[in-house]
């Protein structure tokens, strides 16, 4: 994978960015941000739970996960996921963005990004209302 990243300008990645902030929009207290890479990240505190990027080869949503959950995602067989240059070893995991991306799938990790990122109380109140 190339490392010269551009913000998200292409029709596919704006699409795919709008995709991952409805379903963002659930969640309190995140912030969108745009880095000196280009990176799109979204954030609760400043700390990032999902990283998109684009490069020749296309979009790319990194989402970060628990050790065990990246394990799980990187040894299932034709996974579209493989482990995020440079923060792999924190758990996070990238795909590429393709027309046959399962984004029922991604909700689940991007709840789960998000409450791991999140203040425990924060985590405990968004998990309650879910509850509702």
């Amino acid at each position: 994978m190339g490392y010269e990243h551009q913000q998200l300008t292409s029709e596919d990645a704006i699409q795919a960015l709008q995709h991952v902030r409805d379903i963002c929009s659930i969640f309190p207290l995140v912030e969108e941000h745009v880095d000196g890479f280009g990176h799109t990240s979204l954030r609760v505190k400043d700390k990032p739970f999902i990283i998109m990027g684009e490069d020749q080869e296309g979009v790319s949503l990194s989402i970060r996960t628990s050790l065990s959950t990246q394990e799980i995602l990187l040894s299932q067989v034709d996974s579209p996921f493989y482990k995020t240059p440079y923060i792999g070893q924190h758990g996070w995991v990238t795909q590429q963005i393709t027309s046959s991306t399962d984004w029922d799938a991604i909700v689940d990790f991007i709840r789960e990004a998000y409450l791991r990122t999140v203040p425990k109380k924060l985590a405990a109140l968004v998990q309650s209302q879910e509850e509702d």
